[in-house]
């Protein structure tokens, strides 16, 4: 397993090597791109002066509604030079288009690289890919040119689609799956209905995607404690967006997703976009090093976070990031509780008959939010029914209102649209 060497340096080196960086991007950005040198002049800042990571809180924040309005503004290279595009998930409305050059596929396949070897991969072991690799989903592209450059094998099998994972599984002999976690339970369903004795597969760990498996203690969380409690897998949870072309993976001691500090800085801000303490609650921000096509300067992510800063049992002496604990822009204030959707789905994901979900939320005719859960189930009985309302009551302290579907009806409105991603939470609430 290869590890950086500055990834094993004191939290001073890792520092001064940053900070070196930093002078790089900002001469770079000031010289390339439109948007930050229209919103240097307007806050009259002076690149010069920004010498020290705690320099950065003199520069203005971006945001995705900067991305959504000014997304050509951000291009530092001329278009014939773009090499690749991939674009976001469209969470706060239209997708927002990334233009990659070569220089930066090269810097994603090497983050990808970084990050399945964090998890214990190198040459040899085979991953299973689950996710798609079309539509302009930088994910699935990483992980094939990460396991490429790792010298491990890969099959794109793609989403869904059970009956071909496990024929996959059974043919070629994956010793990994890249998944979102909800989908491992789904395959240890098919397995159990057709007789598949999946504890005897190859199949030995987990690269888990889009969903939390910990808590903020970084013990397993319902959804991961219900896959280990069926298969003996090494889970190994994972964060990444389009926008910082960069994730964060645990490595064997599953202590928070590793920072990679030449491929990115990170920030963990309070409301007045000021860091807080290590360990503390806030929106994680991001600047990217060595992105050449559309780098970003202090990139709220809208993700809420903690930042642990101290050593890891592995070696690494890097930022550790927490689970992500919600998006900003989704915290809800329901009958006077304040909640995050990811309390709502670990709830939901304690009940064993709940198959599928999708959490809902819209503004009702007084102005306040509203909470509606499509729930996917099979037949169920008005005392199972209640029983779940009693559940998240207790969970919760509330009670939402419950629509009970056919696990196909509720799968269909995750990926409406052509989704690449189940949309667990729908936001529907007024401006």
């Amino acid at each position: 397993m290869f590890i950086p060497a500055i990834e094993l340096q004191s939290s001073a080196e890792i520092k001064a090597f940053q900070e070196g960086k930093l002078q790089e991007l900002l001469q770079y950005l000031a010289a390339h791109s439109p948007f930050y040198q229209r919103s240097f002049a307007q806050a009259g800042i002076r690149i010069q002066d920004v010498q020290r990571l705690e320099d950065l809180v003199q520069l203005p924040v971006t945001t995705k509604h900067d991305l959504h309005r000014h997304p050509t503004d951000f291009l530092c290279v001329a278009p014939h030079r773009i090499a690749d595009y991939v674009c976001t998930s469209g969470t706060l409305g239209q997708p927002v288009t990334f233009g990659l050059t070569d220089k930066d596929l090269d810097r994603l396949a090497y983050n990808e690289y970084l990050s399945l070897g964090c998890a214990g991969g190198g040459p040899g072991e085979l991953y299973q890919l689950t996710t798609t690799i079309d539509k302009r989903f930088m994910a699935g592209l990483a992980y094939f040119l990460g396991a490429r450059r790792l010298g491990a094998g890969i099959i794109r099998v793609g989403s869904g689609v059970p009956e071909m994972q496990w024929d996959t599984i059974n043919r070629l002999k994956p010793t990994a799956i890249i998944a979102v976690p909800s989908f491992i339970l789904k395959l240890i369903e098919y397995a159990e209905e057709h007789h598949i004795d999946y504890t005897a597969s190859s199949v030995r760990k987990v690269i888990c995607i889009g969903e939390n498996i910990r808590n903020a203690d970084f013990s397993l969380n319902i959804l991961g404690q219900r896959i280990c409690s069926k298969w003996n897998l090494a889970l190994h949870s994972t964060y990444a967006s389009t926008e910082m072309g960069t994730s964060f993976t645990e490595c064997g001691a599953g202590q928070g997703g590793h920072h990679h500090p030449e491929l990115l800085i990170v920030e963990v801000l309070d409301s007045q976009n000021h860091p807080v303490a290590d360990g503390q609650v806030g929106e994680l921000a991001i600047t990217t090093l060595g992105v050449e096509g559309m780098p970003l300067l202090r990139f709220k992510t809208g993700d809420v976070c903690a930042a642990h800063r101290t050593p890891c049992a592995c070696g690494r002496t890097t930022t550790r990031l927490s689970p992500i604990l919600g998006r900003k822009q989704h915290l809800v204030k329901y009958r006077g509780t304040t909640l995050y959707p990811q309390l709502i789905h670990d709830a939901l994901h304690e009940v064993p008959f709940v198959k599928n979900f999708q959490v809902e939320s819209y503004t009702n005719d007084i102005g306040t939010d509203e909470l509606l859960l499509h729930i996917g189930c099979n037949e169920l009985s008005e005392h199972a029914k209640a029983h779940l309302r009693e559940h998240l009551r207790a969970k919760l302290r509330v009670a939402p209102t419950l629509v009970f579907k056919p696990v196909a009806e509720v799968h269909s409105l995750l990926f409406a649209g052509d989704s690449r991603k189940p949309r667990t939470f729908l936001d529907r609430r007024a401006a």
